[in-house]
């Protein structure tokens, strides 16, 4: 089974955007990049503008490979509105209509509406689908982070070889897992490989202490039951002290960041931002607006924020 990130803060990006191939079964997850419209007060930097366009342009080629598309959620970070990544796919998309509220599910209703008959969109919640190589499994709502926290629900995606051999789990923004039911959950499905948002350390004063030790508690947890290898990146790449603020997961040896699964030098360019600023005398005008990011079409436009 390949597992292939194709955008993630450790790349430079807000997104979690994967390619899975397991044998001719082929599915593209969260295919959605953002960048932080603010971070320090400052605007997205030239190197985070062109590491979006890589990404963007990473999604667009997988997604012609892709039968299938998975969408955990409705933050913008996690899927595009542009129908032609789905069209004449199985799309499994978050139920918009179930634990889903405000600006998440008009953007989710506003989704299915596009897809219309371009592509076959079927609500993930609890779905399950075998093919001749895997079995797609998909969770029950899982707590976005914190129960009751106000960020909503995402659902988790298992692709399981049907030898048992691989089990490939990707739970998009359970943040640690904070969520003692989202920890559970995952250790259930016992992964051989685990790809999942980190705990968000940084807004750490906001979440507190405690809530982050909590995820990391959980995910070391997950690693001593299952023995799986992990993929930690997305809300714990933002924090600049990542290294060490993580580092009784980064020296177990089976924690990795999404870069550092593909080979590559890790570039939390976001985490980074007020220095990839600093030799600059003066941000230009135009990359001063706090709304500026890029659509999945090139334009620069609103999109993104800060917790999500």
């Amino acid at each position: 089974m390949k597992v292939i990130p194709l955008a993630a803060e450790s790349l430079g990006v807000r997104s979690m955007a994967t390619y899975v191939e397991a044998g001719e079964t082929t599915v593209l997850v969260d295919p959605g990049a953002t960048l932080a419209p603010s971070r320090y007060g400052l605007p997205p930097a030239d190197a985070e503008w062109e590491a979006l366009r890589r990404a963007n342009d990473r999604i667009s080629a997988y997604a012609v490979r892709a039968r299938f598309v998975f969408v955990s959620h409705y933050h913008e970070d996690h899927f595009r509105s542009d129908p032609a990544s789905y069209a004449g796919r199985t799309v499994l998309a978050k139920d918009p209509r179930r634990q889903v509220s405000g600006p998440q599910a008009r953007r989710g209703e506003a989704l299915w509406r596009t897809l219309g008959a371009r592509a076959r969109v079927e609500a993930a919640d609890g779905a399950r689908i075998e093919t001749r190589d895997a079995e797609l499994r998909v969770s029950p709502p899982l707590p976005h982070g914190l129960e009751g926290a106000g960020l909503g629900y995402v659902v988790a995606l298992t692709v399981a070889s049907l030898d048992g051999r691989e089990r490939f789990v990707f739970a998009s923004d359970v943040q640690g897992p904070l969520s003692p039911v989202a920890a559970a959950y995952l250790i259930r499905e016992r992964p051989t490989l685990l790809y999942l948002s980190g705990p968000p350390s940084y807004v750490e004063h906001e979440v507190g202490a405690p809530a982050v030790e909590r995820g990391i508690d959980h995910l070391v947890r997950v690693l001593d039951t299952t023995g799986c290898r992990v993929i930690m990146d997305h809300h714990a790449l933002r924090d600049g002290r990542f290294s060490s603020r993580f580092e009784r997961l980064w020296q177990t040896g089976r924690v990795v960041t999404a870069a550092a699964h593909l080979g590559a030098e890790t570039q939390p360019l976001e985490a980074r931002r007020d220095r990839l600023w600093a030799a600059v005398r003066k941000p230009p005008a135009k990359a001063r607006d706090p709304r500026a990011t890029i659509a999945h079409d090139g334009r620069r436009v609103a999109k993104g924020g800060r917790a999500e």
